[in-house]
C-alpha cells in the first residue's frame, strides 16, 4: 500500500492563519506591529525568490517587513554596521540573513552578530545553547516546521528510533537535540526519541537507515535515499531541495520509498512551505517577547 502523502503546504497555511490572528491581536492589545528586517547581499538568483516569497508571506500575515538588498561588494564591516544598526531599532523584531553569502563575508561572524533576541532563525550560539537545554527560545525555522508537520498530522516521536541523515548547523544538528529532549513544544509525545545521526562518513548508511521507524533526510543530494534503505512502515521526512532542470526534487527517491513508507512528506509540498510559516511564527515571539519587556 502506497505511503499516506503528509501535506506541509496545507499545514502551514494553518500556521500562518494563526500568526495573522496572532499580529492582529498583538497590534490591538499593545499597538506593537511585529517587523521583520531581511538582510541580502549580492545578486544570487534563488536568494532573491527566497527573500521576495518571505515578504509577501509578512504582507499577509500582517508582519511588516523591512528589505535590505546590498551589493556583492559589501565589506564585512559595512555588513556588521547594517546588524549593528537594526539591533538597536526597537521597531524591528526579528532579523534574517538570508544565506548563502559571498564568499569573501565570514559567515559565522555575521550570523553571531545578530542580537539574540532578535535572532529568528535561531543561529546565534545563545539560542543554540537554548535548545540543547531544552528551553529554547526560538526554534529553527526548518526543524521547528518538521516537528509541526508530525505533531499536527498525529505522529508521535517519543519511544521512536529516529534517524537523521544531516548534521548542518541548520537543520540535523537542532533535529537531533530536539527529538533527545525529555519534553517538546506539545509536551512528552513531541520528544523522547532514541536518535542516530548519520552523515557522509557514516559506514553503511543504508543499514543504519533502514533501523529508522521515523526517517529524516537532510544531506543535500538528490535521490539519495532510496526504497532498499528504508524500513518498511517508516515515516519518511525528505527536508532536501535540489533543483534538476525546471524542478526540484528532494533527497529521498519518493517514487520507490512512496511504496514501502508509511507516511512520506513530497518536495515541493512537503517541508519547504512550513519553513517560511515558522520564520512568522518566530517573528510574532520575538514582537511578544519584546512587547512584554
Amino acid at each position: 500500500m502506497a505511503a499516506t502523502i503528509l501535506d506541509g503546504k496545507s499545514i502551514a497555511m494553518q500556521i500562518r492563519m494563526e500568526v495573522a490572528e496572532g499580529v492582529l491581536r498583538l497590534r490591538e492589545t499593545t499597538g506593537v506591529v511585529a517587523c521583520l528586517a531581511a538582510v541580502l547581499v549580492g545578486e544570487d538568483p534563488a536568494s532573491q525568490v527566497y527573500v521576495r516569497n518571505k515578504e509577501i508571506a509578512c504582507h499577509k500575515a500582517g508582519i511588516e517587513s523591512r528589505m535590505f538588498r546590498l551589493p556583492a561588494s559589501t565589506t564585512m564591516e559595512e555588513l556588521l554596521g547594517l546588524l549593528d544598526r537594526l539591533n538597536q531599532d526597537d521597531a524591528i523584531h526579528g532579523i534574517l540573513v538570508q544565506l548563502p553569502l559571498p564568499r569573501h563575508l565570514e559567515e559565522r561572524r555575521v550570523l553571531d552578530r545578530v542580537d539574540s533576541a532578535k535572532d529568528v532563525d535561531a543561529f546565534s550560539p545563545e539560542n543554540v545553547g537554548l535548545i540543547s537545554q531544552g528551553r529554547p527560545r526560538f526554534l529553527p525555522c526548518t526543524p521547528h516546521g518538521v516537528m509541526q508537520l508530525l505533531h499536527r498530522c498525529g505522529i508521535d516521536v517519543a519511544g521512536k528510533e529516529v534517524v537523521v541523515v544531516g548534521r548542518s548547523d541548520i537543520v540535523g544538528k537542532p533535529l537531533v537535540s530536539m527529538c533527545l529532549q525529555k519534553s517538546g513544544p506539545w509536551g512528552d509525545s513531541n520528544a523522547n526519541a532514541t536518535v542516530t545521526c548519520a552523515h557522509s562518513r557514516t559506514v553503511d548508511l543504508a543499514s543504519v537507515t533502514r533501523r529508522a521507524e521515523i526517517l529524516m533526510v537532510a544531506i543535500g543530494k538528490a535521490r539519495a535515499i532510496t526504497a532498499e534503505m528504508v524500513r518498511p512502515g517508516a515515516v519518511v521526512i525528505d527536508i532536501g531541495i535540489n533543483r534538476e532542470g525546471d524542478g526540484i526534487c528532494g533527497d529521498v527517491d519518493f517514487d520507490s520509498v512512496k511504496e514501502i513508507a508509511s507516511a512520506i512528506t513530497p518536495v515541493p509540498g512537503g517541508i519547504g512551505p512550513l519553513t517560511i510559516a515558522m520564520l512568522l511564527q518566530n517573528t510574532l515571539a520575538a514582537a511578544e517577547f519584546a512587547a512584554s519587556a
